[in-house]
């Protein structure tokens, strides 16, 4: 993708925008809320306030030798970026390195009694047993009794709108507080999406959803996996996770078991869900990926040939979050207007993004939709999480 004047990379270094606040704001809140979850030990507390020192007003340093993934890191551009400003590198790789050093700081990657403890796993336990959670479970014995196409349309946008639940997007300032402002989708693709998936023959398509966060979005991408297992239209469903805990709320391995538990001990309908769900991953139908450049703090253009052939033979890919919408589109300052098709044209296969507007990039509206939200609202329709969006590509 070229790097024109109209579509410079996103950086951290402009004090007032967007990923500013988040490499000075919500990465120090982040720090805060990781140390006061659990009893650190004394090596740990000094690692976060090296963490939180590096991170505002230091360079970025290289691993340790023995790090278990330093080469694959130097690959992905930590030589470039090293003795260099946090701020001054791309703000996605400035996001991914914060979360990869806060990792190393609490001790995930062991050796020691820390090892593998998910810094994140209490703020998404606490979401995924929330009483709101509970409210959306018992409403699925509703739904149950609606037509299937009116089924089809409520766990779609349930899937769409359920990654507004994001825990990292809660601790920055404008996703702090709820809101009254009505949502609404400024694109909306779903047509497409479903024609897609009834391309092939009843129970016969696969379909791969890149997952997000964990919590009560996970629970209904994995409502939306289900009925589509469950009313044939795929016959199999690739989900993929991260490897390890990733900007506070992704999806790990550990949060589907968690959000299927859920679902199995419910009752009612949810309860039906989680059984097709547990079965599925029994049987084969429904597996799960953990790619390494799931975590990686490059777009998707740059995806490795093992993945890109994964994608290449799905009938459809669906990108959840806000996050994957950045590195499906490539983390750039596009024109509102400029086209998906165009950004996602190194896609190996057929592509739909789901996602709720939390960050600046947006791609693919068209000139009346942008206007009409900048003057109703400025900049903030960009990343209050009040809109949303659902994009289909399909090669042609």
């Amino acid at each position: 993708m070229p790097d024109t004047p109209s579509a410079p990379l996103l950086l951290g270094n402009q004090p007032g925008s967007f990923p500013h606040s988040v490499l000075a704001e919500r990465h120090p809140a982040i720090i805060k809320q990781v140390r006061e979850a659990f009893p650190y030990e004394p090596a740990q507390h000094r690692a976060l306030d090296e963490l939180l020192a590096a991170c505002t007003e230091g360079e970025i340093e290289p691993l340790p030798a023995d790090a278990h993934d330093r080469g694959l890191w130097e690959t992905w551009g930590l030589r470039d970026h090293t003795g260099r400003s946090w701020f001054d590198v791309p703000w996605l790789w400035s996001e991914s390195w914060f979360y990869r050093r806060l990792l190393q700081a609490v001790g995930y990657f062991g050796p020691g009694p820390w090892q593998g403890i998910d810094p994140f796993r209490p703020f998404k336990l606490a979401e995924l047993h929330s009483a709101e959670t509970d409210e959306e479970l018992a409403a699925l014995d509703d739904l149950a009794a609606r037509p299937a196409a009116e089924q089809s349309r409520a766990l779609l946008h349930g899937s769409l709108w359920g990654n507004r639940a994001d825990l990292g997007f809660r601790l920055s300032a404008e996703g702090a507080h709820a809101t009254d402002a009505a949502p609404g989708l400024v694109a909306d693709d779903s047509d497409r999406l479903w024609s897609r998936l009834d391309a092939t023959g009843p129970g016969t398509g696969t379909l791969c959803l890149v997952a997000d966060n964990a919590g009560r979005e996970l629970v209904p991408d994995l409502l939306l996996v289900a009925h589509l297992l469950e009313s044939g239209r795929i016959g199999r469903a690739v989900l993929h996770v991260k490897p390890y805990p990733y900007y506070v709320s992704d999806a790990t391995t550990a949060d589907v078991v968690d959000a299927v538990r859920r679902l199995t001990g419910a009752g009612g309908a949810a309860a039906a869900y989680g059984r097709t769900l547990w079965s599925a991953l029994a049987d084969g139908r429904l597996t799960l990926r953990a790619h390494a450049f799931s975590s990686a703090p490059l777009p998707y253009e740059e995806m490795p040939g093992d993945l890109r052939a994964e994608f290449a033979s799905a009938t459809l890919t669906i990108v959840k979050g806000d996050l994957n919408y950045r590195r499906l589109v490539g983390d750039r300052l596009w024109a509102p207007t400029t086209p998906f098709a165009d950004v996602t044209a190194h896609f190996p296969g057929p592509v739909a993004a789901l996602r709720t507007l939390k960050s600046d990039v947006i791609t693919g509206l068209d000139a009346q939709t942008e206007a009409a939200l900048d003057a109703a609202e400025g900049r903030r329709w960009r990343t209050g999480g009040t809109h949303a969006l659902i994009q289909v590509r399909v090669p042609g």
